[in-house]
């Protein structure tokens, strides 16, 4: 392509017109080598005992009883290759640059022998040194030397800030195959009495019971611990053998110098070393650091002249075994180089710093700003701000400034006194505070994996160590980076299975977040400690963090996080055996329960009712749910201090009562006015007369009630004529004289009989309504006698049990000729059916 002239393939095209094929993209800086970056929330699904847990950066992590289908399988034993790269894992990664070859050890061979024999009966033993007697080299060795013994292999563990209970997972971790699997105390324990290996535990901190139980743990274990004199000694029933590590001898000492200067010591230099020896007591440290100081003295010696006389890239450095004289660049100087003090030699290291690199002298004050913790020399040159300050770490191993403390570096001992002295504190708190930020930054980057973040531990929690005592409200739209740091590292100690690093995180980001005056983080550590607590088997704990933790989220109006807390919280009460306290089911005024995410319930807006707390009673009080109405009128719970707001809990409880209460009644209210009031005229209830009766028939099977009607209109039961007596006599009171009234065939106005019988024969009313209902055309006109021809009486509905009504009191609008006489009958039949003589049903009328 001719970069003065665009072709298509600039644009996507090649030159035929085709589209080409998208170039794809470079892997990011912060990716592993070989590994895609994961998604951009780094969310954990793990198995902690019989818990599913799933880490969330975001809301915080949730937790649940595990699934049968989620339970990991046992965990199987690693192979020798995979153990060969765990063993490889655990050891320091070598310093870039030119490095120097690794010396054979002296006077340590007796030592190395014994401890390869105890080892190889299977007998524990403790090899106690002072700091820089050179414990740890001599523990590579005999751990090369037992590769052999033990069926598991040999296993290095680091007791640097390590429990014992860590250093139990840290051994199980390094035999089995257990990825994202973390198992319960039980399961630990059963795992790890089937190891069988050689077990190489360096700087352990703890001795005496704590020792035992460890011991106790593993009983088909051989341990070679390493410890310092003012380490706890072991019990006295613990059989572990202890081995003293001293100083060289004189004749020794002066060797190693020699090594590390790379030849022959000049008088003046052997005697300087004798009295070095007499004031450190042989401590090979010293040595080391020595061998540099003369290293370095040379190199100043050299100087100029040895450039002008041999060239830039002469090799100016004397044979090993030539005496050192002025033919190696001491002719031609004014003066000569002194040999450094005793009082330098025994405290060499800001003599030392002060000629090395800028970018060493730097990454020495980021490691007394983190409390001797050296950063990764991956993360160098962004600390320091040089692209090749990686190369200090080399600087710093090669004059014994530092040494290697698991798989990582911190400075050696004494070093951090002595450039504390010199004044390397001066800028502890802006060292620390961009080694947070940048740890923020890496930590919380989507590529970078927990297991890296999990090395890098020490470092991160000596950041959070130094900036929390001065942690104060960040400005209008900035964070802390304190808080940052603990939210973003937090999650990653987490999945990475560190969790004694996850709990430290989380105790100083939840200070951290406090003095911030940050609500919303101080409620997501307090969640994140119950979640842990709970895993560990504190329940008491857990439930203290989590009751916190949802307090204040319910002042926040954290719906979300609120939910996950009662959940957890919920949880804990089924382990414990308690009931759930308010906290786990009251919600906040005003709060709106947000819809519940997998497959899980939620409480009810208004909490589950509980029983009032007494004043001093206790907290487990019984809560239970009642299927009946709520009282009209609870009385409120008595306030409580402590309790989460049983006082606001008491008073939603009694609003919400008579808002049921007064619900209740409005609803019984409107279903009695729908039952009573029908503006329907032919139902049954509205045909009861002011004196209503039923009396069964002779030969008939009914008390006098209407039967459903057919299609054809007349009653489906109907088998006789119905039949009843003239009511109105007319003016002279006698019944069946030519005054009683002339029935008309239209008769649509209501009877005069105090039955209420009407035309339209379904029963008897009370009401002054007319009827609609005519009876048939076909019908003859009925005659003034005493027994008229009734004729067919329609029923409009039928009722198969006549309800008797309360008789109203009688009106003058319900007779059509005013009240009837005495000689009336006190009770009529209301159409009882009879027969004719020839047995068949024939046609009735309606009597007036």
């Amino acid at each position: 392509m001719d970069p003065n002239n665009r072709g298509p393939e600039e644009y996507g095209h090649d030159g035929d017109g085709q589209s080409s094929r998208h170039r794809p993209p470079r892997d990011p800086l912060t990716s592993d080598f070989g590994q895609h970056a994961p998604a951009l929330a780094r969310t954990v699904q793990l198995v902690s005992g019989d818990f599913l847990l799933t880490v969330n950066p975001v809301d915080g992590s949730e937790i649940e009883v595990c699934p049968p289908a989620e339970r990991p399988s046992r965990p199987a034993k690693l192979t020798p290759a995979e153990r060969a790269e765990v063993d490889r894992a655990a050891k320091p990664p070598v310093p870039p640059g030119p490095t120097r070859p690794t010396e054979p050890l002296l006077a340590r061979q007796d030592e190395r022998e014994q401890l390869v024999r105890m080892l190889a009966r299977g007998r524990s033993v403790r090899l106690v040194g002072a700091p820089g007697a050179g414990r740890t080299s001599l523990l590579d060795l005999v751990a090369e030397d037992c590769a052999d013994l033990a069926p598991d292999g040999v296993v290095r563990l680091s007791g640097y800030h390590r429990t014992p209970d860590d250093l139990l997972y840290d051994l199980f971790y390094a035999v089995y195959s257990a990825p994202l699997h973390r198992p319960d105390r039980d399961e630990l324990l059963g795992f790890v009495r089937e190891i069988g290996a050689v077990v190489v535990l360096d700087d352990v901190e703890f001795g005496g019971a704590a020792l035992d139980e460890l011991l106790d743990a593993t009983p088909e274990c051989a341990f070679l611990l390493g410890a310092t004199p003012d380490v706890p000694a072991p019990s006295v029933d613990s059989g572990i053998e202890e081995v003293a590590l001293g100083g060289f001898d004189r004749a020794a000492s002066v060797e190693l110098l020699e090594r590390q200067v790379g030849r022959v010591l000049t008088e003046d230099e052997a005697n300087w070393a004798g009295d070095l020896w007499f004031e450190s007591e042989g401590l090979p440290l010293r040595f080391v650091q020595a061998g540099a100081l003369l290293r370095q003295r040379d190199r100043l010696r050299a100087g100029a002249e040895a450039v002008d006389e041999y060239g830039v890239f002469e090799d100016t450095a004397p044979p090993a075994d030539a005496p050192f004289d002025g033919a190696y660049g001491t002719e031609g100087r004014g003066e000569e180089t002194p040999l450094p003090s005793l009082g330098e030699a025994a405290g060499p290291a800001p003599l030392l710093a002060s000629r090395l690199s800028a970018s060493a002298r730097t990454a020495l004050r980021f490691a007394v700003a983190l409390g001797g913790e050296v950063p990764h020399q991956a993360h160098l040159p962004a600390l320091v701000g040089d692209t090749h300050a990686d190369a200090a770490l080399g600087e710093l191993a090669d004059c014994g400034l530092v040494s290697p403390v698991g798989s990582r570096y911190r400075l050696a001992a004494g070093v951090q006194a002595q450039l504390e002295a010199a004044g390397y504190t001066e800028d502890v708190q802006d060292n620390a505070l961009t080694a947070a930020q940048h740890y923020g930054w890496w930590a919380g980057h989507p590529s970078v994996t927990p297991e890296r973040v999990c090395a890098e531990a020490d470092a991160v929690l000596a950041a959070l160590g130094v900036l929390v005592p001065a942690t104060t409200p960040p400005a209008e739209g900035e964070e802390s980076p304190t808080v940052q740091l603990a939210r973003t590292a937090g999650p990653a100690f987490a999945a990475g299975l560190h969790w004694s690093a996850w709990e430290r995180a989380l105790r100083v980001g939840a200070e951290a977040a406090r003095l911030a005056g940050d609500v919303a983080e101080q409620a997501y550590f307090h969640h994140e400690l119950g979640i842990l607590a709970l895993c560990g088997g504190r329940l008491d704990r857990a439930r203290a963090e989590l009751e916190t933790s949802i307090g204040l989220r319910g002042a926040l109006a954290d719906k979300r996080g609120t939910v996950a807390g009662r959940r957890a919280l919920a949880l804990v009460s089924d382990r414990s055996g308690t009931t759930p306290g308010v906290a786990a089911f009251g919600a906040t005024a005003g709060e709106e329960v947000p819809d519940a995410r997998y497959e899980e319930s939620q409480s009810p807006p208004g909490g589950v009712p509980a029983a009032a707390f007494p004043p001093g009673g206790d907290a487990t009080t019984l809560v239970t749910h009642r299927a009946s109405a709520p009282s009209p009128s609870p009385s409120p719970a008595p306030s409580h201090k402590g309790r989460g707001g049983i006082r606001g809990f008491a008073r939603r409880n009694l609003v919400a009562a008579g808002s049921g209460a007064l619900l209740v009644a409005v609803l019984g209210t409107v279903v009695t006015l729908g039952a009573t009031s029908d503006n329907n005229p032919d139902t049954p209830a509205t045909q009861v007369g002011v004196n209503p009766s039923a009396s069964q028939g002779i030969g008939d099977d009914s008390l006098g009630a209407d039967k459903a009607e057919g299609d054809d209109g007349k009653s489906s039961g109907d088998t006789g004529t119905a039949t009843s007596r003239p009511t109105d006599p007319g003016p002279d009171g006698t019944p069946g004289t030519s005054d009683d009234p002339t029935p008309t065939d239209g008769a649509t106005e209501p009877s005069d009989d105090p039955s209420g019988t009407n035309s339209s024969g379904g029963g008897t009313t009370s009401s002054p309504t007319k009827p609609t209902s005519k009876p048939s055309s076909s019908s003859p006109k009925p005659t003034p006698t005493p027994t008229p021809t009734p004729t067919p009486t329609p029923t409009p509905t039928p009722t198969p049990t006549p309800t008797p009504t309360p008789t109203p009191t009688p009106s003058t609008s319900d007779s059509a000729s005013g009240p009837a006489s005495s000689s009336a009958p006190a009770s009529s039949s209301a159409s009882a059916p009879e027969t004719t003589e020839a047995g068949s049903p024939s046609s009735s009328d309606t009597v007036i």
